[in-house]
């Protein structure tokens, strides 16, 4: 596969194979300084070692000449290698080991009389040594001026030779470099395990089952975490798939009947064509206008749920007043209010719920309804009280549940869709408020709470 000029290749897509990557060319890095500053650190510390010595021997052997006399070369076993030359090369003492040749050709100067040099005559041997100039008064006294050097010196450690030191140290950073990836390739593998487990039990979920579950791993680090969001994701989805499906059941149910009657109805004038084609008409009306009441509702339903209302400042006050005063027929409504209960919401859908629970409290009164709008701390409190029979606690969150309609309800409204609650308290919950029903010494007592709207 060829590569243009210029173009990078794409980084893996496993997060695996990328950690392991990017630590192994941190590795690499790191080891190459910590191995290119060990290695000078011992080569400094090697040779100022081997020269400290040599410089010793050297500067001791000049100061025995100092004195006026040319004692013989004192090597060591540090420093095995001692020559005395002069001027133009040719050695006039040596030590045992240094041999007949120069050690070196470097010639100090009397400014700067010692110098550590490495010299490598062969190519398989080095010598580490100190060329000290012999002073000129010594050189006067024994040589009649003619200068003369003396150099100490000694083989350059193993170590120290071409790049063993660099390829040891080389070798020790490439193994940890080498061993911190692979220890880098097995955490990644062990942390992310979990992830893949989960990644499999998501593929396997499908809409048929919603009842798997991710592993969750125990810990409360960032991957327990995220199964155990996975799976309260899950559960609230499948929540919401149950409530729908037995949403469209409920809806099924619900639209049968008089989709029944209506279909009942245009048979029969089919079937018998001297029937007066308008009673027909007639009698089918009401299961046409059933059908639209709940088409309707439900449609209210999904606006409600699709589409943000428009809010403006209400005062709940004022509305509960208008909405008590428009209701001239039936049980009386008694409203009674208190000033500045203001809100932030939609008036029409508000209006609603006052509307809805109002006539619901006049199916179910015997005598009045009492209906008021209050504020208690930072809510707005809207409380619509009735003295009918009330509801029994079993039933006071079953009442909102769409398409649940209690006995008495039947008996008092047999045309109603049961969707009427329920749509209150969609529109509350959207308002970021709440709609129950509460316990009341007499009657039944529905409590619409709303964030009050300040200043």
């Amino acid at each position: 596969m060829s590569i243009r000029p210029g173009v990078f290749l794409p980084l893996p897509h496993s997060i695996r194979v990328r950690v392991t990557l990017t630590v192994a060319a941190v590795s690499v890095l790191v080891a190459a300084v910590i191995a290119t500053g060990l290695c000078l650190l011992i080569r400094h510390r090697v040779e100022s070692e081997v020269f400290k010595e040599t410089r010793r021997v050297a500067t001791e052997w000049i100061g025995l000449m100092e004195r006026g006399q040319i004692p013989p070369p004192s090597p060591t076993a540090r420093v095995p290698l001692v020559q005395l030359v002069d001027s133009r090369g040719r050695v006039t003492m040596a030590g045992p080991m240094a041999g007949d040749r120069p050690l070196s050709t470097v010639q100090p100067t009397e400014e700067n009389r010692f110098q550590d040099v490495t010299e490598c005559p062969e190519s398989e041997r080095c010598v580490m040594l100190t060329a000290g100039r012999v002073p000129s008064l010594q050189a006067w006294e024994l040589w009649h001026g003619e200068p003369h050097f003396v150099y100490a010196g000694t083989d350059q450690p193993p170590a120290l030779r071409g790049l063993r030191l660099e390829f040891l140290i080389g070798s020790g950073g490439a193994l940890l470099a080498a061993l911190w990836t692979w220890t880098t390739w097995r955490a990644a593998g062990r942390i992310l395990r979990p992830i893949d487990a989960i990644r499999q039990r998501m593929s396997e979920i499908t809409a048929n089952d919603l009842s798997l579950r991710v592993p969750q791993p125990s810990g409360r680090d960032e991957i327990a975490q995220l199964a155990r969001a996975a799976n309260q994701t899950l559960g609230r989805l499948e929540a919401a798939v149950t409530r729908q499906r037995e949403f469209a059941a409920v809806v099924s149910h619900e639209l049968k009947s008089p989709l029944t009657g209506l279909r009942t109805g245009l048979e029969e004038a089919l079937l018998y064509p001297e029937t007066d084609a308008r009673q027909a008409i007639a009698r089918s009306l009401p299961a046409a206008g059933r059908m639209q009441q709940i088409i309707d509702e439900l449609l209210a339903f999904a606006r409600l749920r699709n589409t943000p209302c428009s809010s403006e400042p209400v005062d709940l006050g004022a509305l509960v007043r208008d909405e008590a005063a428009a209701r001239t027929t039936g049980v009386p409504v008694h409203a009674r209010t208190e000033p500045d209960v203001r809100v932030l919401g939609n008036r029409v859908q508000l209006a609603s719920i006052v509307t809805n629970l109002l006539v619901n409290a006049q199916r179910h009164a015997t005598g009045q309804v009492d209906v008021s709008a209050e504020r208690a701390g930072d809510q707005a409190l809207v409380v619509v009280l009735d003295d009918g029979d009330g509801v029994d606690e079993e039933d006071r969150e079953r009442i909102f549940e769409p398409f649940t309609r209690l006995e008495a309800g039947r008996r008092l409204d047999p045309g109603g869709s049961g969707l009427g609650l329920a749509l209150c308290r969609a529109i509350a919950v959207a308002h970021e408020g709440s709609l129950c029903v509460e316990e009341s010494p007499r009657g039944a007592r529905f409590v619409l709470r709303l964030p009050l709207l300040t200043g």
